[in-house]
């Protein structure tokens, strides 16, 4: 009897064995063949493979700089896009209006846009000096007229009240703007600027007092385009702004420099208000000395790139025209509707031209 169970036992763990085995095999064989209908009924481009995969954003295209960032806004001390992410333009100012206000023009813009791969141009309205005051439709029409193109071409435009003493035209000031911003507000391309460069006046006491009533009008009829604020002294003392900023969200604040004559004491000017919170657009900048002539600074231009886009800070070069002078981009006599050649380049429009075509992407 004893005999008969332990083989009787013998036989049941054979068995066992036996089974598990051969459960084991099918099992395997089950997964396997599973495994294979699911690759089979997946289309290639649907498989999973972390090296092979591509994010959304990398495979989309875009055909404009705006349609790709959108709205803009602020973030701390960052010019955000649409979806958030620090941004930098980068692109070209025209010149003063009633001077060379021929390259006011569709051809142009588009010239800027596709050959400068330009994100941004920049409509200086000049106010005094013949300008705006005297002539107000005339020069109007010209600042619309970029304002049209750089809408239509996709970029990004800065309409700029051109005045070193805009406290003295605060009312004009109000309703240019208002005007602007009815027409154009809808359009997340634009951009205000609402006074170029004061003089050594008070931030507290006239600047933001100043901008706080423009502001005003702009917000009427455009509640989130950006608005670009000018600071003391030729736009250079950013720091006035520390402890300070004027109570809107998307407002920057307007820092100037010409190579030549600012150096590492502004960008440190420049760090301070950073450190503070403070946004910044460099909406006019220059190779040369402060004067637009004398000399080009090729090293202080490069540390002033590289220190803008560490910081990611917007930029526009000054200027489109062909003035006899080093700040221009353009030699004496330039066409003015684009098409134009490397050797109608100044040597700064050289300079500018190919950091533009260096750092900025290529849209169709």
């Amino acid at each position: 009897m004893v005999y008969k169970l332990t083989s009787l036992k013998t036989f049941i763990l054979i068995f066992t064995i036996i089974f598990s085995i051969s459960c084991s095999s099918s099992n395997s064989q089950i997964e396997q063949n599973i495994d294979e209908e699911i690759i089979k009924e997946t289309p290639n481009d649907e498989v999973l493979d972390n090296e092979d995969e591509n994010t959304e954003d990398e495979q989309q295209t875009y055909n404009s700089v705006v349609e790709e960032y959108g709205q803009l806004t602020i973030s701390g001390n960052k010019i955000v896009d649409q979806n958030g992410s620090a941004i930098q333009l980068r692109g070209m100012s025209f010149f003063w209006s009633q001077w060379i206000g021929k390259y006011y023009n569709h051809e142009t813009v588009k010239w800027l846009k596709d050959d400068w791969q330009c994100t941004v141009v920049r409509a200086a309205l000049a106010v005094d000096y013949d300008g705006y005051l005297v002539h107000p439709e005339q020069e109007k029409a010209k600042i619309m007229a970029v304002i049209d193109a750089a809408i239509e071409e996709g970029i990004y435009v800065i309409i700029d009240w051109h005045d070193h003493e805009a406290e003295k035209h605060t009312e004009q000031a109000k309703a240019f703007f208002a005007e602007m911003a009815e027409k154009y507000g809808e359009y997340p391309n634009v951009i205000y600027e609402t006074f170029n460069e004061p003089l050594d006046i008070s931030w507290n006491e006239v600047l933001k007092p100043y901008h706080e009533a423009v502001i005003a009008e702009i917000r009427k009829y455009d509640p989130d385009n950006i608005i670009v604020c000018g600071t003391r002294n030729w736009s250079q003392n950013v720091d006035d702004v520390i402890g300070n900023k004027i109570d809107d969200a998307n407002v920057a604040y307007t820092l100037h420099y010409y190579a030549a004559t600012h150096k590492q004491w502004l960008r440190d000017i420049a760090t301070s208000a950073l450190n503070n919170n403070v946004p910044l657009f460099v909406t006019e900048f220059g190779t040369t000395q402060a004067s637009g002539d004398e000399s080009i600074d090729v090293e202080e231009s490069e540390l002033w790139w590289q220190y803008l886009d560490e910081h990611k800070i917007s930029w526009c070069n000054w200027s489109v025209a062909d003035k006899e002078e080093l700040a221009a981009a353009l030699k004496p006599g330039t066409s003015s509707t684009g098409g134009w050649s490397e050797a109608e380049l100044t040597t700064s429009g050289k300079m500018v031209r190919d950091e533009l075509k260096k750092k900025n992407k290529a849209y169709k």
